[in-house]
């Protein structure tokens, strides 16, 4: 019987598998340019910190999109796999790459104010601009 306090996943090809001690319950949506070019709308993702691993490592292409943070995907499939922070290894993965997740809210949208106006969230949440995610959580 698997634990289920671990959590497993893998792109769409099945290439790469991913396996997370923890997901962080907190679903947030990210509006910014990147993300919106990377994956053509907001990147939703959960905090799964630094305890991450992958199978197939050779089948990962990691783009630096900042001097702080990388982004990883499958070579086959394209499929994104990782927003990683290189100076913590925190990694945000998109959450629809797991097969199972625990009970999760979404609760926090950030670069709120790059987001396009031809779509919007009902839901209530915690809102942060570009500038206030660089104040916050860019290495000083």
């Amino acid at each position: 019987m698997s634990d289920p306090t671990i959590f497993h996943g893998k792109c769409l090809c099945g290439e790469v598998s991913v396996t997370a001690n923890k997901i962080e319950p907190k679903v947030g949506a990210c509006h910014c340019s990147m993300c919106r070019k990377w994956g053509a709308g907001p990147f939703m993702g959960v905090d799964c910190g630094s305890e991450v691993e992958f199978s197939n490592e050779d089948s990962i292409t990691c783009f630096d999109s900042s001097e702080w943070a990388e982004r990883g995907f499958c070579k086959k499939c394209g499929t994104h796999l990782f927003y990683r922070l290189k100076q913590s290894n925190q990694h945000i993965l998109p959450i629809d790459i797991f097969d199972k997740t625990p009970e999760l809210i979404f609760d926090h949208q950030i670069f709120i104010d790059q987001k396009p106006h031809y779509y919007e969230f009902s839901n209530q949440t915690d809102n942060m601009t570009g500038e206030e995610v660089f104040a916050a959580y860019a290495p000083k």
